[in-house]
């Protein structure tokens, strides 16, 4: 996130200096607990304090128990104690994003708890296509950061995790962060990352607004995915989005969060979008976010998001009518000191009312209700997550859990004369040439904390080959300048050459989007020169966040296999390992397109994500996207040979009868040419009885056992107004053993899952044929009256 980023270890410029707000005279004593309402509070006779009571209600009455300057000063990430009330100091800014971090307020790791577990940065983990992996993380980091509150090492259980933006443009340094460019992988991530981290294990335990283990909160919503180009910073981005894209790529993972993750928190985005700062449009906050998707939780800004609606985009004329302008859209808590420092003002010049300050106030606390900070001592042995303590924190499951990760994000992209698995008994000796292959740092991405333990590429390799020798090549990802002539006297007398380049942080991050979508520097020189050099073909891994241009080594033959490892956490270097010396098979697939250089033509500027032949304009994501790509969505290799076949009959459809009935429902039609349905008029009953079950037979042709994600797609007979080319749908991920044939049932709901946007948002479902397809097998559904 963050501007605020900069207040904490990691140094990122600010663009706003903040005046700290002095707020010592209300913090509470060192020896005060960290909760309230237990024996001693001077509140516990208060309806607040009776747990019995819905956790809305308590907030309610907490709130109006405050004065109004009491009130205001709860209104930042910080917020101070209440001490005559027995209300303890609160920090709501902490980090989880793949493992809890060092960003936030929150949280500390000076303690009993030296280091948390590290997974691998989204991007890589979603590329395991892998829903209950994801849950798994969720949970463990949860369970990590209930832990340090429990020891005393958190002032806060409110985690701004997950990221769902859409990684749109192959350059934006945050793309990373995310589960890729497809709305629906995104969108599964969502629901199963909150659930994992909030503590519910099922829908119905999401649903009933139990105790919460940790808050989740997605952001940045909405269209945030730009960081500064080409002079065009994210503060003070106008961007110009339409309807349609709105509703069918940026909007549907936030949407997800909410209604099926039931994610106690939503984060608005820098944003201008349409005119508006997302964190002052009253159209998300409250009529999408609380009214169409019914969010029970708070409303968080991005850091200095309500500063800079007026200091860097100009939205309001002064601090007082800025921050009323974001209380009345539904912005519950600003992330800085900026409504703390202009609330009280604003009230008494009339700009809002302690009204408008007591629904916002009525959010937090239910939340911090729902956390138990209200129940007595939550860290107690009857406390729902009260057991949980230091050797909670980097357990065996969680490691294993890390490197399980690992293994099943990576992708394998080339494999030429199946190069790939290496046979240990057959590597004798072996040049390891790379900055990224013994830099623990590289492995994390962004928004990490202190590792448990890690291990490297190169010490992975060691753990494999006795004979190995290191030679960075390059002093950094910049790679200025190379060690070309070592690297290729090294090469040129090992048996087996391994490559580890890519990028880092100095790339591709927070507040920094790339201009170039190839290797930085002599990357690529030294790449090609050590596989000239080389007495066989080399092995090139690649860690990075976004996608990079590697057509030169795809044409290569003297690159042998290539293989993209993201930032792979801290069992990154063991997981590459085992992947090269076939302990395990890869069955990772790629969450975005890799696009050719030439892409970035493209203006990031430019939202649109359907393509418009007329300009040139290409479109963006596979859904769109009309150019050449160097690698496609969804690709992956695997040691083992998959095929794929749907098998009608399952459900209620049965072949060769497939179509769909929608008697009774007006359709309409346009031009004379397209029909369709209105989702909303077809109406919940009636899409109930739309739903079917498809079934895909999925057998393992060996040599090796392994996993294999199926993606389902949705293909329309024609890709024209606004169609995508093809829609995923859904994907399941299963190991199959060699020989083994298993079946994998998808849950098909056409309004769901064949609707489409129109140009004014609104989904509708054509009438006519429609595809499923898993691979090159396709099933055609078609949609009658």
């Amino acid at each position: 996130m963050d501007t605020s980023s900069c207040r904490n270890a990691i140094a990122v410029v600010s663009m706003l200096p903040l005046a700290l707000l002095s707020l010592s005279a209300a913090a509470v004593a060192s020896d005060d607990p960290p909760f309230s309402c237990g024996p001693s509070s001077p509140s516990r006779a208060y309806p607040f304090c009776d747990p019995s009571l819905p956790a809305g209600r308590r907030a309610a009455d907490l709130v109006s128990r405050l004065t109004a300057a009491e009130k205001v000063s709860q209104l930042g990430d910080e917020a101070p104690a209440v001490p005559r009330l027995g209300v303890p100091a609160y920090k709501w800014w902490s980090e989880g994003l793949h493992g809890l971090a060092f960003w936030g307020h929150g949280m500390r790791f000076d303690g009993a708890v030296r280091g948390v577990t590290s997974f691998p940065q989204v991007l890589l983990t979603a590329a395991s296509f892998d829903e209950g992996l994801w849950f798994r993380i969720g949970q463990a980091i949860g369970r990590e950061a209930r832990a340090l509150y429990n020891v005393g090492q958190a002032e806060g259980l409110t985690i701004w995790s997950p990221n769902v933006n859409i990684f749109r443009d192959p350059r934006w340094g945050r793309g990373q962060e995310t589960p890729g460019e497809d709305p629906t992988t995104a969108s599964k991530y969502a629901v199963a990352f909150v659930r994992g981290i909030q503590g519910s294990s099922s829908p119905a335990a999401a649903a009933a607004a139990s105790p919460l283990q940790a808050s989740a909160c997605c952001k940045h919503a909405t269209a945030y995915d730009l960081e500064d180009w080409n002079g065009v910073a994210r503060y003070s981005f106008a961007a110009r989005v339409t309807a349609q894209d709105l509703a069918d790529t940026f909007n549907p993972p936030f949407r997800s969060c909410v209604v099926d993750g039931k994610a106690s928190c939503v984060m608005c985005a820098y944003t201008d979008v349409n005119g508006v700062p997302a964190c002052a449009s009253s159209d998300l906050l409250t009529k999408t976010f609380r009214g169409d998707w019914g969010l029970d939780g708070y409303v968080a800004s991005d850091c200095d998001a309500v500063a800079i609606m007026r200091d860097a985009q100009f939205y309001r004329p002064t601090p007082e009518d800025t921050v009323a302008a974001a209380l009345k859209a539904g912005l519950d808590l600003n992330c800085g000191t900026y409504t703390q420092k202009h609330g009280m003002a604003a009230i008494q010049q009339g700009k809002i009312t302690e009204k408008d300050v007591d629904k916002a106030l009525t959010n937090l606390f239910a939340v911090r209700m729902r956390l138990g900070h209200f129940d007595g001592d939550p860290r107690g042995s009857g406390a729902p997550y009260g057991g949980l303590g230091a050797a909670d924190v980097c357990t065996a499951d969680h490691k294993n859990l890390a490197l399980q990760a690992a293994l099943d994000g990576i992708v394998l992209l080339k494999n030429d004369a199946a190069i790939l698995p290496l046979h240990r008994s057959a590597v004798a000796s072996a040049a390891v040439i790379g900055h990224n292959a013994d830099d623990p740092l590289v492995l994390s991405g962004n928004y990490f904390g202190p590792a448990c333990e890690t291990t490297t590429p190169l010490k992975g390799l060691q753990s494999y080959v006795n004979n190995v020798r290191f030679l960075p090549g390059c002093s950094s990802a910049a790679c200025g300048s190379a060690a070309t002539a070592q690297a290729v006297t090294l090469a040129s007398s090992s048996e087996y050459v391994f490559l580890f380049m890519g990028l880092s942080q100095e790339q591709e991050k927070e507040g920094l989007d790339r201009t170039s979508l190839l290797l930085p520097g002599k990357q690529q020189s030294l790449i090609t020169a050590v596989a000239g050099a080389a007495k066989r073909p080399v092995i090139l891994v690649l860690l990075t966040g976004g996608p990079v241009d590697i057509s030169f080594a795809q044409s290569n033959p003297k690159i042998g296999a290539i293989l993209w490892a993201g930032y792979p956490g801290q069992a990154g270097g063991l997981a590459i390992a085992r992947v090269l010396f076939g302990d395990h098979n890869p069955s990772g697939r790629l969450p975005v397109t890799w696009y050719p250089e030439e892409f970035t033509k493209v203006p990031m500027t430019d939202m649109r994500m359907r393509a418009d032949p007329a300009t040139g304009y290409p479109g963006r994501s596979y859904r769109f996207y009309q150019g050449k790509t160097v690698y496609k969505f969804g690709y992956g290799l695997s040691y083992s040979k998959f095929s794929r076949q749907l098998v009608t009959g399952g459900g209620k459809i049965s072949a060769p009868d497939t179509r769909l009935l929608l008697a009774g429902v007006p359709a309409m039609t346009v031009d004379d040419t397209a029909t369709y349905y209105h989702v909303d008029d077809i109406g919940t009953d009636g899409c109930e009885q739309l739903k079917f079950q498809a079934e895909v037979e999925v057998q393992n042709h060996g040599p090796m056992d392994g996993k294999h994600s199926v993606l389902m797609f949705l293909r329309w007979p024609n890709a024209t107004d606004g169609r995508p080319v093809s829609q995923l749908i859904g994907f399941q991920s299963k190991h199959i053993m060699v020989g083994e044939k298993s079946s994998v049932r998808f849950d098909i709901s056409p309004c769901e899952h064949f609707s489409r946007a129109r140009e004014d948002g609104k989904m509708v479902i054509d009438t006519g044929s429609h595809f499923l397809s898993v691979g090159k097998d396709e099933w055609e559904i078609s949609l009658e009256a």
